[in-house]
């Protein structure tokens, strides 16, 4: 049998590149972190060749059970080329459990991937305690994952992640409602920042016109733009659901992700209707009032990649609106209040009036 050049061996899994040592290091590493997201229903013990759920413990009669994936997209090579870990898994927990509270669910469990060419278990780590930390914010236990070393596949330094996110809701809850009509009343919740969209003209923007992320951030003095760009997407779980709970009046709720308010919006729309928005009530946050001055970009590709400061839209009665914001407002969410739905003629889901205050 032909050996290899590099010697005789005897080879081993670690010669060719995967530590199984490092992998139980990690493992021990994130277990107090892990342990901090157990709520009603999960241990959040982590180790076994499954995760546990139990749904009769978590209070629920009539479940139907809804599951959401997503990653974090280009954002994460953001992480990567500062250094900075310890926020992106924060916005990959978001990015699926935004999308299931907006069918009325409340997230239960999240599992994560982590995959890279060499595992680094401090780097892997500080992602990790990222992810329970957005587990905590949404009230999800982290009951499981997987951490795959794949060298070839990825350069040294590189890595990316997956997300699964399990909820639930009662069946009489799910949204969005039957009853959505001309004349209901959009809400919409401030955002963070960019979270976790459009990072790839982000990343473009930033190498086209020679900035570096250690630079100071143009639009938040006393931070790095790196750091600055790396503002975690906002979790809206516990505040949504309060005003699900409290108020029984909301209608249906849109995630604001890519392709912002002109894609996201339609999707909870009833046939026959649209949705007319008035720009200007929108929260314009500097991020992309610079990112719009940079690459000279028009206000309709602003709106279809970006969310612009809007990260959720919540659909609600005339009757009942202030109702609802008050709730939220409560929760801490910064709610504005940006059009209504409208008879559709056909050519339009979303119909803008005024124009988004992009001045920087």
């Amino acid at each position: 049998m032909a050996t290899g050049e590099s010697g005789d061996g005897p080879y081993t899994y670690a010669s060719a590149g995967v530590d199984i040592d490092r992998g139980n290091a990690l493992v021990d590493r994130i277990r107090a972190s892990v342990r901090s997201t157990a709520r009603a229903g999960a241990d959040a013990e982590i180790g076994g060749f499954g995760g546990l759920f139990d749904i009769k413990a978590a209070g629920f009669k009539d479940p139907v059970l809804v599951a959401a994936n997503d990653g974090v997209g280009t954002k994460v090579k953001v992480a990567i080329d500062t250094g900075l870990h310890d926020t992106v898994g924060i916005d990959l927990v978001a990015m699926s459990v935004n999308d299931l509270v907006v069918q009325g669910a409340e997230p239960l469990f999240f599992l994560d991937y982590f995959a890279s060419g060499k595992l680094e278990v401090e780097v892997a780590a500080s992602v990790v305690e990222g992810i329970a930390e957005g587990c905590r914010q949404a009230g999800a236990a982290l009951i499981g994952g997987e951490t795959a070393e794949m060298p070839g596949l990825y350069a040294d330094g590189d890595y990316d992640l997956a997300g699964f996110a399990v909820g639930a809701v009662e069946r009489a809850e799910i949204l969005p409602a039957k009853d959505i009509g001309v004349g209901d009343v959009l809400l919409g919740l401030a955002s963070s920042g960019v979270h976790s969209n459009g990072y790839s003209l982000v990343r473009r923007l930033v190498s086209d016109h020679r900035f570096t992320f250690e630079d100071p951030a143009p639009y938040q003095p006393g931070r790095s733009l790196g750091r600055a760009l790396l503002e975690p997407t906002r979790i809206y779980v516990k505040p949504l659901l309060a005003a699900i709970r409290e108020t029984k009046a909301v209608k249906a709720l849109a995630h604001i992700t890519g392709g912002g308010i002109t894609e996201n919006l339609p999707r909870v729309l009833p046939a026959g209707t649209a949705a007319r928005i008035d720009l200007a009530a929108i929260p314009v946050l500097p991020v992309f009032r610079w990112l719009a001055g940079l690459g000279r970009i028009e206000e309709a590709e602003m709106l279809r990649t970006f969310n612009c400061g809007i990260g959720m839209v919540v659909v609600a009665s005339a009757a009942d609106a202030d109702r609802v914001a008050a709730v939220l407002e409560g929760a801490g969410e910064i709610v504005v209040r940006l059009g209504e739905i409208v008879a559709g003629d056909g050519s339009a889901h979303v119909v803008y009036d005024g124009a988004l205050d992009l001045s920087w």
